[in-house]
């Protein structure tokens, strides 16, 4: 696992095991907060041991920006830890969650200390949480599932995206428009990073850049479904829509990118089948 100081109190750690998911520190004079956790126990233990150890703190909330497992399967190593969350996020952890997460032990007995939480605190649309120095501003940004958040650290400018912000835009688990219209609103935010769910972190002189990228890739990617789907042999036309071709690289996320960028075509077009 990777650790990466980006503030004089924030902290991002990224896993070496699975996909470069992120998970991110705020030290604050009255404890701290922990924005996701990682998927596998391991990496999850390390962060603790580093903010009990280390920095001589406890985690006092924990943030689940959505319900997927490797952004909030380690939540449960945090006894006592307030967990924050969007109200959707809950109905899914509690359905589709328990689902996943029986799945998971079934597959591997690295899991088997893993138990499901459910928020102690919801929101719909904005929360916003003062711990010590810190304000931390929650909002709904639905796109690549229907719970996702985003957190600003006010006093730092640090905006910790989870994967509403992605190497990769993906929407597979959630809507193609809510994430151009999510993407869109963060554009102008005079951020000092952007926090990844996935992958490096985002600089300040980046941010534009960076946004303008992932909106012209879901724009093309979504054009090129349309064209292929009016083509005279649609399936062969819808296989043949790479990555590249939409301007992003398949290299991203050590290679995991091509098989997202796959699974976004086919999100789309099968949309279009059930609106026909």
């Amino acid at each position: 696992m990777q650790r990466e100081r980006i503030a004089d109190d924030i902290y991002v750690f990224v896993s070496d095991r699975y996909v470069q998911v992120t998970a991110t520190v705020i030290l604050t004079s009255d404890g701290a907060v922990l924005f996701d956790t990682l998927l596998y126990p391991d990496e999850t233990r390390q962060i603790k041991r580093f903010v009990e150890g280390r920095l001589g703190s406890a985690v006092r909330y924990v943030i689940n920006s959505h319900f997927h497992a490797d952004h909030s399967a380690g939540t449960c190593f945090f006894q006592g830890a307030q967990v924050i969350a969007h109200s959707r996020c809950a109905t899914l952890l509690d359905q589709r969650g328990r689902i996943s997460l029986e799945q998971a032990k079934a597959a591997t007995d690295e899991m088997r200390d893993v138990q499901l939480v459910l928020p102690d605190i919801t929101f719909d649309n904005h929360f916003t949480l003062h711990i010590g120095n810190k304000s931390l501003e929650f909002q709904s940004m639905p796109g690549h599932s229907s719970d996702s958040i985003v957190c600003l650290v006010k006093e730092d400018r640090v905006l910790l995206s989870a994967d509403t912000v992605l190497p990769l835009p993906h929407f597979v688990d959630g809507s193609y428009e809510e994430l151009v219209h999510s993407l869109e609103s963060l554009r102008g935010g005079n951020y000092e990073h952007i926090v990844q769910g996935h992958g490096d972190i985002v600089l300040r002189g980046e941010i534009e850049e960076k946004l303008r990228s992932d909106l012209s890739y879901l724009r093309r990617t979504f054009d090129a479904v349309n064209d292929a789907l009016t083509s005279r042999t649609p399936d062969i036309a819808l296989s043949a829509i790479d990555i590249e071709d939409c301007g992003k690289s398949r290299i991203l996320l050590n290679g995991a990118a091509g098989a997202l960028h796959r699974q976004n075509v086919r999100a789309l077009a099968n949309r279009r089948a059930t609106e026909a």
